[in-house]
């Protein structure tokens, strides 16, 4: 049975909830579509893509199809990941609430049920639900309420008997080959061409089965899709053709800041190929660094594919497309690597959102908006857009058709971030930011940083002990404060965040 016969088969049993009524006045509602079609929504996630992995911000990264998506939508400047490793962003994702209320605190298993989730929440407003790619949960097989999933778990097998759908594909297709021929582990930051047929890569594996299912959809009702591509995270493998791209291309080197000099020294690649702290110096670091962003222009590849199948369906402008991921990477920034960190190389995210052409909105289609928001907008976002009038007061996150849409509209002014400790007893922290400013604080020392972003995009001077900040880093003080309040003294006293020996990786709000 093919996945359209699937999907139908589940409507035919009652699995979709019937769609609910339009407002009486869509056009004039500036968070839903005019018409009585309910738009579809495409959801497009990379793993472990930092801010500026993006062309329209990074001159030195390919993405042309990602730029263009951004004329048609809007790019978001400030986006941010609360808790920045993949399990507890994707938590976030998935359940549009910060980390205290859908309960990880840092990288641990999402749970396999939750009060509010993206699927379920958009089955039961009529959608047909599908997602494919990379999920990161457990069990492997949960579905959240998608009608089916087809899965790249990125040679992860943590469920009893579970064989990914990209694996089971890769042995069907190129039998007696070795998926990792490569060489280069799942968190090493090493670099190489990968060693296959580009066919078999799965980013294209991916992108072929999210064009397949469009080509391919037949159904009056509206489609939730989730494309989730397990690239840039490492192993940094593009196939050669992307990397020679990138030849002649001055690649970046590391941000370094007197903060950090001393950070990973002692730390050889060779002998740690996966430390989280190295000094390896500018040229190792943007070797990397070019297999990355070629990685990053293969899926933009795909995702111009993804595009061309929506427009060739007469889907794209009756959709909301979402490009995101859920953390960043490091790549070598102040000699950290990977996430996990308050920093924005970890925490800093793309976000691209294309409206339906039906919406009116008052940003113009193209502009940037510069709005702190955080992963757990998106379904929030969704769920306006699918028509719904009454959020769920659960929710944590805001429809970002306010921001395109409203005249005057209302918003945070701070994202508020953390993790549970992770490499280094050190990293434990809990951050403020509205994407101009940030505050650091470190549990586990009572330490803070400060750092203008505005002036300092990359964090390399340290300002928390510069008078001219004294009155920013009260209000941040106040801000962070009030991020926790909700915890009790044990997280905060007289106003202030305090010191925490003991790391929490799970709140009281987890639910096993």
């Amino acid at each position: 049975m093919n996945i359209n016969a699937l999907l139908l088969s589940s409507v035919a049993c009652g699995a979709v909830a019937p769609a609910v009524a339009q407002p009486a006045n869509p056009s004039l509602h500036s968070g839903t579509a005019v018409g009585s079609d309910k738009p579809h929504i495409i959801m497009i996630v990379t793993d472990q893509q930092r801010w500026d992995a993006l062309g329209a911000v990074n001159s030195a990264v390919i993405t042309p199809n990602l730029d263009a998506l951004a004329g048609e939508g809007n790019l978001f400047s400030s986006c941010y990941t609360a808790a920045p490793s993949s399990t507890p962003a994707r938590s976030g994702l998935l359940t549009g609430m910060i980390p205290w209320h859908h309960g990880m605190l840092g990288y641990g298993n999402v749970s396999e049920h939750y009060p509010c989730e993206m699927p379920r929440m958009l089955r039961e407003q009529g959608y047909l639900t599908l997602g494919i790619g990379k999920m990161h949960w457990r069990p492997q097989t949960a579905l959240h309420g998608f009608h089916a999933t087809i899965t790249d778990e990125s040679g992860r097998r943590e469920s009893p008997y579970y064989i990914s759908d990209y694996h089971k594909w890769f042995y069907a297709n190129a039998l007696g080959e070795d998926p990792d021929v490569t060489g280069l582990g799942w968190n090493d930051h090493g670099a190489r061409p990968y060693q296959l047929e580009e066919r078999l890569h799965p980013t294209a594996w991916t992108g072929a089965e999210a064009v397949s299912v469009i080509e391919h959809f037949k159904n009056n009702q509206p489609l939730f899709l989730k494309i989730s591509f397990a690239r840039p995270h490492s192993p940094y493998d593009p196939p050669r053709r992307f990397v020679d791209m990138y030849e002649g291309v001055e690649i970046p080197a590391p941000a370094h800041g007197a903060w950090s000099e001393h950070i990973g020294e002692g730390v050889s690649p060779d002998e740690k190929p996966d430390a989280a702290f190295g000094a390896f110096g500018d040229d190792y670091a943007k070797n990397t660094r070019k297999h990355y962003y070629a990685s990053v222009t293969f899926i933009d590849e795909w995702v111009g594919k993804i595009v061309g199948a929506l427009k060739a369906k007469g889907m794209y402008d009756n959709a909301i497309i979402c490009f995101v991921s859920d953390h960043g990477d490091m790549m070598g920034d102040h000699n950290h690597w990977r996430k996990t960190y308050a920093y924005e190389g970890s925490s800093h995210v793309p976000l691209i959102v294309k409206l339906p052409k039906s919406f009116r909105q008052r940003v113009k289609r193209g502009a940037t908006v510069d709005a702190p928001v955080e992963l757990r907008d998106l379904l929030p976002t969704f769920l306006t857009v699918s028509g719904l009038q009454e959020l769920s007061r659960d929710l944590d996150g805001e429809s970002l058709t306010r921001l395109l849409c409203d005249k005057h509209p209302r918003w945070r002014a701070y994202v508020g971030m953390e993790h549970a400790t992770c490499y280094s007893p050190d990293n434990y922290w809990c951050a403020m930011t509205d994407g101009k400013i940030k505050y650091i604080w470190f549990f586990n020392t009572a330490t803070e940083q400060l750092f203008d972003l505005e002036k300092d995009p990359y964090e390399t001077v340290d300002v928390s002990g510069d008078a001219r900040y004294a009155g920013r880093i009260e209000e941040l003080r106040d801000a962070l404060a009030e991020y926790l309040s909700e915890r009790g003294e044990d997280w905060v006293k007289d106003g202030r965040a305090v010191q925490r020996k003991s790391p929490m990786l799970y709140s009281p709000n987890y639910t096993k």
